[in-house]
């Protein structure tokens, strides 16, 4: 059975980072954007950062231009935006795609342990958030796929995906879950 220490990304400079760096941690993995109505929860990532690191907490942050063109710019950039704006202290990785043909192996696998369970949008939003992924993405989303920025895995520190929660998730939640997998030994 496979786990998060299965998997490769790349750090912004184009590196292999293999995921068993992580072993024993508990992993908040994020696709994120910086222009987007959720990039002010960069704020919110990075002050529970600082509260649970030192009890093992990661933050993975993924950047990704798939959600209305909301990541514009190189990685240079994109850390630059994050670090000035929000004073970004976890690891941020290279841009890449989360749904589709190019998306992470580790996405894939993600999805496949914790797939998309609604609420993502209301149902009034969700025509207009459809159309808008479409306008950019020339394949349509599965059923599982990442639904918009800011998508979080909460991942164990045996490496296996405990909660999936969606943008629009209140971040106390996150943080609960989160501290609950810190405690487990």
């Amino acid at each position: 059975m496979a786990t998060v220490y299965d998997f490769k990304l790349q750090d912004k400079e184009g590196n292999d980072v293999s995921l068993s760096e992580y072993k024993g941690k508990v992993l908040l993995i994020v696709n994120t954007a910086t222009g987007c109505g959720f990039t002010p929860q960069y704020e919110e990532l990075e002050a529970m950062y600082r509260r649970l690191k030192d009890k093992g907490l990661e933050i993975l942050d993924i950047p990704c231009d798939q959600f209305g063109h909301q990541t514009p710019g190189t990685d240079e950039q994109i850390t630059q935006f994050c670090t000035a704006k929000f004073g970004t202290d976890f690891p941020q990785f290279k841009k890449s795609e989360v749904n589709g043909t190019n998306e992470l192996p580790l996405y894939t696998w993600l999805k496949s342990r914790k797939g998309y369970a609604g609420g993502a949008y209301s149902e009034k939003m969700l025509p207009v958030m459809e159309k808008l992924y479409n306008e950019y993405n020339k394949e349509p989303r599965k059923p599982n796929d990442i639904q918009w920025n800011f998508s979080k895995f909460v991942i164990n520190r045996k490496g296996e995906v405990v909660a999936r929660f969606e943008p629009t998730e209140d971040l106390k939640n996150v943080e609960a879950c989160i501290v609950t997998c810190l405690e487990e030994k």
